[in-house]
Parts: C-alpha cells; sequence; structure tokens
C-alpha cells in the first residue's frame, strides 16, 4: 500500500500528521496513527458514486482528492470486509486489511458501488473503478430497487455485506429495462427485469438486508 500511495503522488508524511476530527461522532484519530509497534492505521471515505476513495479527512472531496489508480483500488476493495478488529467499529464499519496496515472505511451508503457492466460471455458488474479486476457475476433477477430512497440495489460479496449499490449513471441507464405493475408507472416497485430478450422476475431477495422496510412489504416479492 506504501509503494501504491508513493506512485500516487502524496504527501504521506504530511498526511500521517493530519488530525481528523469526527465531531459529530465523537471520535477522533491521526493518519498514519500507530497504536501498536510496526502496526500503522488510516482512514477513507467512499462516496455513492463508488469510483472515488478518499482520505476521510480531507476536506474538499472531489475527482483531484480522491483515488483513482485501479491496481491501488483493486487491491484496496479486492480486501473489504465487516470491521471486527474491536477498533472504531460503530464509525467504521467496514475494514480492508494489508499486511501491518489497517484501513479503516465508511461509505455514504454501500462500501462496494457498481459503476459498469461489462460485456460477456458472461456479463459482470465491475464496482469502485477496478474495471476487470473488481466483478461479480451479473444476476439481472436479484435487482433491489429501495421503496424509500429509489436507489438501486445488487448482491455483492458476503465479507462486503452482500448488498451492493448501483451508481446513480448506470442505474439511469438500466432504468428503460425495469417493468412495473400496471398502472403504477415508475412510481411503483419494479417487479420484472428486461433483458437480452428475456423478461426476469425479481427476487427482491435483497430487501431482507434493509430491515427498516420490514417483511413483506415489497410488492412483487
Amino acid at each position: 500500500m506504501l509503494l501504491y500511495r508513493a506512485r500516487l503522488g502524496w504527501e504521506w508524511l504530511g498526511a500521517a500528521r493530519m488530525t481528523g476530527s469526527l465531531a459529530r461522532r465523537h471520535i477522533t484519530y491521526t493518519q498514519g496513527q500507530s497504536p501498536e509497534p510496526r502496526i500503522r492505521e488510516y482512514f477513507y471515505y467512499i462516496d455513492h458514486q463508488g469510483q472515488v476513495l478518499f482520505l476521510d479527512d480531507t476536506k474538499m472531496k472531489n475527482f483531484i482528492t480522491c483515488f483513482k489508480d485501479k491496481q491501488f483500488l483493486s487491491f484496496f476493495f479486492s480486501r473489504v470486509r465487516g470491521n471486527e478488529s474491536g477498533r472504531y467499529q460503530e464509525h467504521f464499519p467496514f475494514l480492508s486489511l494489508c499486511g501491518r496496515e489497517r484501513n479503516f472505511l465508511r461509505c455514504e451508503d454501500r462500501p462496494l458501488v457498481f459503476t459498469h457492466l461489462l460485456p460477456g460471455p458472461p456479463e459482470s458488474l465491475s464496482f469502485c473503478g477496478g474495471g476487470d479486476k473488481l466483478v461479480v457475476p451479473f444476476s439481472p433477477i436479484s435487482f433491489f430497487m429501495h421503496p424509500s430512497s429509489g436507489r438501486l440495489y445488487h448482491p455483492c460479496p458476503e465479507r462486503a455485506g452482500y448488498v451492493g449499490l448501483v451508481r446513480s449513471a448506470l442505474a439511469f441507464e438500466l432504468s428503460p429495462c425495469f417493468e412495473y405493475p400496471p398502472g403504477r408507472g415508475p412510481t411503483g416497485q419494479p417487479t420484472h427485469f428486461l433483458w437480452a430478450g428475456q423478461r426476469h422476475k425479481l427476487t427482491n431477495e435483497l430487501a431482507r438486508h434493509f430491515p427498516e422496510e420490514g417483511e413483506g412489504q415489497v410488492e412483487g416479492s
């Protein structure tokens, strides 16, 4: 990871001395802190677009300040899993381990965000800017549109929480493929997904990972 950081041109010695303060969450940290001998800890944030990763305490989060190196992103996100380290679990629910580095991650919605649909066969969904290095099999029946937020989700690896968010631009591209109950239009819950000449009935299997919606409240399940 340190090698990747050097290649990216970041001033890591300066960043390591920066203190990030999450006052609303009553937590403080220092980038590059060493709570144990030869252990370093860094803190990251990913937004709902998924193709950008930031140091958590970066004040201006934009395309200039984000990480864009595919090799680094692939390395980082292939190791993302739930944070069960006993450290910062409430505020950084995910963790990417790299040797003796602990990379804590918080996210606007989900840690894995699907950004592109890659052609097949077989077709796959690429996440977090990793291109063909970070993919899951494309499963048309498994899309879930949240009835409250309207955001679109697709299954992701168990280690990252089962549910990945579909980036808004990609969701917009796929929107004509959804079929809704008669008379409801796009304001209702979709029941089918039309793809490659086939009509796929949506399972809404991901609804169980949104407990606030409750069982049986999703149309077309």
